[in-house]
């Protein structure tokens, strides 16, 4: 059975993940009568990732079936994600014509990264009230990791340290509402949008680093001024992904990626 790249992630190396949930678990029967015990939302993560990726289509059906194949799952945790999905902005349920992967507009997709680069600062400030010295840890552990891979010139290896940076800076806010709001963001960001590799890697992880020493100071104005501008800079690297609109609704799950 083919597993999702989402149920395999681990941080990077030498970083020690803060994740300890227990998330509630799916049963998946295949071979011989065996059992494979999956996390419920990880199905969700899957299909997310297939549609930021650009694996399923703008515009494109989704059905419960091909969907439950795929991940080899039953339908039950598929239904589940798709109404999640949907509430996230995802997804779409057409009347008779059932699930579709969401359109969404140029105005849409500019008024996310607004919000985006408006809620980042926020929740910076809010880290340098209230993170834990396991998260400082981490953060530090990032920045020395990306300086490393910026002077080395390891670009692929930056983009996926960006992302585990920002990711911990909002846990670190210790704030659920401002966590799922800001990584709800980020997947739909990276959807509607491709990043430029930065001019001046070497510089951007020096501001990381600036933003981490104020949060670790405490200095709750300072992170927010730092982060602010971090964000402004980085939404100018971001370019609108060009996609070809599904000219059918009755496509079901389609295969081919976005091109950006």
């Amino acid at each position: 059975m083919w597993i999702p790249v989402a149920l395999r992630k681990t941080p990077p190396t030498g970083i020690e993940s803060r994740d300890t949930r227990q998330p509630a678990l799916v049963s998946c029967g295949y071979g011989g009568g065996s059992v494979m015990r999956i996390p419920a939302h990880s199905v969700c993560t899957a299909i997310r990732d297939d549609i930021v990726s650009g694996v399923f289509r703008r515009g494109s059906r989704l059905t419960e079936e091909q969907l439950a194949r795929r991940y080899g799952v039953s339908r039950v945790p598929v239904r589940e994600a798709l109404r999640t999905l949907e509430s996230e902005g995802f997804v779409v349920t057409r009347r008779h014509a059932g699930a579709h992967v969401c359109e969404p507009t140029e105005q849409e997709a500019a008024d996310l990264l607004e919000v985006r680069t408006l809620l980042e600062p926020l929740g910076a400030a809010r880290a340098a009230q209230r993170r834990s010295e396991a998260h400082l840890r981490v953060l530090r552990g990032l920045v020395r990791l990306g300086q490393d891979r910026a002077r080395r010139g390891q670009g692929e290896d930056l983009r996926s340290l960006g992302t585990w940076f920002h990711e911990t800076l909002a846990q670190a806010s210790a704030s659920p509402g401002l966590i799922a709001l800001l990584t709800q963001l980020r997947h739909k960001v990276a959807w509607m949008y491709a990043v430029e590799p930065a001019a001046a890697p070497v510089e951007e992880w020096v501001e990381h680093g600036a933003i981490v020493d104020a949060v670790a100071r405490g200095d709750v104005e300072r992170a927010r001024a730092l982060t602010a501008l971090h964000a402004e800079r980085s939404a100018a690297a971001h370019r609108l992904r060009r996609v070809e609109p599904v000219r059918t609704s009755q496509h079901s799950v389609n295969t081919e990626r976005v091109r950006t």
